[in-house]
């Protein structure tokens, strides 16, 4: 697979994947995309520079998801599965209250301006998106 490609219908799964319930990667590839539409529009209706410490958590799941999409990249042998999969399910779990902690700390109107451009955002986004900042599939790397 070349460098930064998005894995194919018809490749191999690792063993790690196996291990893996099959929805778990697209599961990953969407949580990373939901969150980089939000940061993006954030971004570009010049919120940017005034997040609340509430966005960290939003940016700690996104690299938990970056983290778990590159390990399944490696398959390495000695990857303790469960933990992997419990640790990353527990990121899921977390997505939905840190997402609404922040929209919390927004006045109504920035607040709806806000989750009004998430979605435009997020129809421009590619799967191999999901991959920005990961290492040996990130699609901007050379």
């Amino acid at each position: 697979m070349r460098k930064g490609a998005h894995r194919s219908a018809t490749a191999k799964p690792s063993r790690l994947e196996r291990a893996l319930p099959p929805d778990f990667r697209s599961r990953l590839e969407a949580a990373r995309l939901d969150l980089r539409a939000l940061f993006r529009a954030a971004d570009q209706l010049g919120m940017a520079q005034d997040l609340p410490d509430e966005m960290q958590s939003l940016f700690e799941l996104d690299a938990d998801f970056a983290e778990a999409l590159y390990v399944m990249n490696l398959g390495p042998s000695d990857i303790d599965v469960r933990a992997m999969l419990s640790d990353t399910e527990s990121s899921f779990a977390r997505v939905a209250t840190a997402r609404a902690e922040f929209l919390g700390t927004l006045d109504g109107p920035m607040r709806r301006r806000l989750e009004a451009r998430v979605p435009a955002v997020r129809a421009t986004l590619s799967p191999q998106d999901a991959y920005i900042d990961v290492p040996g599939r990130d699609p901007r790397a050379g």
